[in-house]
């Protein structure tokens, strides 16, 4: 009996500190986890209508991604890079991130200036797809792992994240 009841009591110690964290919350990496589950939908979704050549429905699609990683971009460079930057000291993974957003930018800003009959269309949304998908890797093998283990404020990153993606959505509205 002793020996079920200590067994039974690490796990009840370690479950009310989960419960708490979860009630609190969100944290910031998953809701930029989220966010990259979103995208790669969405970016699946566009991939079928193209093949449908269903130009309606795909530059609709395209402009909900351009929307979606504007404001996924502009959360992490205005709130989750400058404290992963502070935290974690890893300037190199930083910049780099960095530059991948300017990148993507520029095409997101290619893509939302041209016509969905444009013969360059599909490859740009592809080419974007492709570049997200290896800034999203890096993202979650690299920066995020570094991220937690430095133990960032993660519950308050995610309110003042979520609060600006609220802002930012309803300014694009």
């Amino acid at each position: 009996m002793t020996t079920a009841t200590k067994t039974n009591a690490k796990p009840a110690r370690k479950s009310p500190a989960k419960s708490a964290t979860k009630a609190a919350g969100p944290d910031a990496v998953s809701l930029l986890m989220d966010d990259h589950k979103k995208l790669k939908k969405l970016f699946k979704e566009y991939e079928k209508l193209a093949k449908k050549d269903d130009i309606e429905g795909k530059v609709d699609v395209a402009m909900q991604i351009c929307e979606e990683l504007t404001v996924h971009a502009t959360i992490e460079e205005e709130i989750f890079y400058p404290a992963a930057r502070a935290a974690i000291k890893d300037d190199d993974l930083l910049n780099e991130a960095e530059v991948e957003h300017a990148t993507a930018k520029d095409l997101i800003a290619q893509i939302e200036q041209m016509s969905g009959d444009d013969p360059m269309y599909d490859a740009k949304v592809k080419v974007l797809s492709e570049y997200i998908d290896h800034h999203v890797k890096e993202e979650e093998d690299e920066m995020f792992p570094k991220a937690k283990k430095a133990k960032m404020d993660m519950a308050g990153l995610a309110v003042e994240m979520m609060e600006r993606k609220e802002e930012l959505m309803m300014a694009m509205a």
